[in-house]
């Protein structure tokens, strides 16, 4: 059974390998509630809905804000990437991203202009995991963009995990849980960063997630040479890499790598990769093929 809905600027598909045993009406009940886990990760960390759970914690600034769980977890991960990447992976990058022109809602073209201090960063987020509160120290717009959606994937994948294999696909971003109806490994095609119906090498996933940040997703309508993989320090889109694919073992932490990797680098983003132990294919600006982790 495969089934697509749009959730966060991109269409989702769950696929599921039912036994002959499971009722076609069990198997839609789990394939609903996987997509009810986008639906809530989407209203906790939307920047570009006033009515988000996160803008409306991005108001309140000096004071601690209990949230919930859909927008504490994705934060404190971020943080701990930006941490490890010294501050190059950065959620308070959103007034920048907003300054590029990224500041749209998909579905209803509404535009968001945010107030924010003129230098931030994640150290001015102060997270209390006892109390899950979070509590801004300057005035900042924070971006989940590159943790949500990987956040959302391990959700949905958790609710499918009793079934003998499936596949949540987030704009290729994606989590592969057991095995596809031949009883195999599911093989996963990434694509050509120049030619989207092409693919430039393919992976065999199992209860492994892969996900991929390219340069050429989502191009800045305001400058040229800027999308939406921003340098915090820089303010400007690197462009070392063209496309990043990381590998791991839930969709969050190979989301949020394959942006940072992308930031780093050539040298520094294979070594980010390498240190955590990950797989994964960066492509270069004139399309080689680096391969990471023994992939």
């Amino acid at each position: 059974m495969k089934r697509t809905k749009l959730y966060m600027d991109t269409a989702v598909s769950i696929q599921i390998v039912t036994g002959k045993s499971t009722s076609e009406e069990a198997v839609t009940q789990k394939m609903n509630q996987a997509f009810e886990a986008f639906q809530k990760v989407e209203q906790a960390c939307s920047r570009f809905s006033p009515d988000s759970e996160l803008m409306s914690v991005c108001q309140q600034v000096g004071v601690p804000v209990s949230v919930s769980p859909f927008l504490f977890e994705p934060l404190k991960f971020a943080l701990e990437i930006a941490k490890w990447t010294d501050g190059i992976f950065d959620p308070t990058v959103g007034k920048i991203m907003e300054y590029h022109g990224f500041n749209r809602h998909y579905l209803t073209g509404q535009s968001i202009e945010s107030p924010s201090a003129a230098t931030v960063t994640y150290r001015d987020i102060i997270l209390n995991e006892q109390d899950r509160t979070l509590c801004l120290q300057k005035p900042l717009v924070i971006d989940l963009g590159a943790v949500a959606k990987g956040f959302a994937i391990d959700l949905a994948a958790h609710e499918l995990k009793e079934f003998e294999g499936f596949v949540v696909n987030a704009g290729g971003d994606l989590f592969a849980g057991g095995v596809n109806d031949g009883g195999e490994a599911w093989e996963i095609g990434i694509q050509h960063p120049e030619r989207k119906e092409e693919m430039v090498s393919t992976v065999l996933l199992s209860n492994e997630a892969i996900c991929t940040s390219g340069g050429y997703e989502r191009k800045s309508a305001a400058e040229a040479d800027v999308h939406h993989l921003i340098d915090p320090k820089t303010k400007r889109s690197p462009k070392e890499w063209v496309s990043s694919s990381v590998i791991a073992p839930f969709a969050m932490m190979a989301d949020a790598f394959s942006t940072a990797s992308f930031l780093l680098g050539a040298a520094e983003g294979q070594r980010l990769m390498e240190q955590a132990g990950l797989q994964g294919i960066l492509i270069t600006s004139d399309l080689q093929l680096v391969r990471v982790g023994g992939l």
